[in-house]
């Protein structure tokens, strides 16, 4: 062999023993991943057993309540005083309409704002 050919085969070699310690440590994450993660699951409260499922109510599954809601008012203001901020509403409850129809959107319109609609022509 002359030179050329061991200084090729010296670099191959060394390229190949970097390749498998690499792998090596590929493996070691991975296995210590599968231990810490045995560890955490380990440590998780047990799953419940069939008694301590969740049971149906004794009247049988809530059905689906349909209603339209209305919102509350929102105070008027004197002329002459400050508008009201915010954080001086109180919280904006909703109260089931007397109404029974429910809300259209006028025709030719998506809906939304954005909708991509065309929109009432």
């Amino acid at each position: 062999m002359d030179t050329a050919s061991m200084q090729l085969a010296a670099a191959s070699g060394l390229m190949s023993l970097v390749l498998f310690i690499v792998a090596m440590g590929v493996l070691a994450l991975l296995a210590g991943g599968f231990w810490m993660t045995s560890r955490v699951k380990y440590r998780e409260s047990p799953r419940p057993r069939p008694e301590e499922q969740p049971k149906l109510p004794p009247e049988g599954a809530v059905g689906e309540v349909r209603e339209n809601r209305e919102s509350q008012e929102i105070p008027q203001i004197p002329k002459g005083e400050r508008p009201l901020t915010p954080y001086e509403l109180s919280n904006m409850d909703t109260r089931p309409s007397a109404s029974k129809d429910r809300p259209r959107w006028s025709r030719g319109s998506s809906g939304s704002f954005g909708g991509g609609g065309l929109g009432a022509h």
